[in-house]
């Protein structure tokens, strides 16, 4: 059974290849919002079992995650 993104792929490696490009963005994507709905779950004050739990992991693999430092933006300074 062949599981496509696209209903018509274009024959050959460049339509694969193409589609493999959308799921590369697609997880990107899905990893950006994650993260933003981890840090909002924290900051409403919702614990880290019960973020794991929704996420179908342990605690300890979505703290070692997303609960080291805060990462902060490097500000150039002139």
């Amino acid at each position: 059974m062949r599981t496509t993104f696209n209903q018509d792929p274009p024959p050959g490696p460049d339509g694969v290849l193409a589609e493999l490009a959308a799921v590369r963005e697609t997880r990107r994507q899905v990893e950006r919002q994650e993260a933003a709905l981890v840090r909002r779950a924290r900051n409403e004050g919702i614990v880290w079992e019960q973020i794991a739990a929704s996420l179908g992991v342990t605690k300890q693999a979505v703290h070692r995650k997303y609960g080291g430092r805060r990462r902060t933006r490097a500000t150039s300074t002139s």
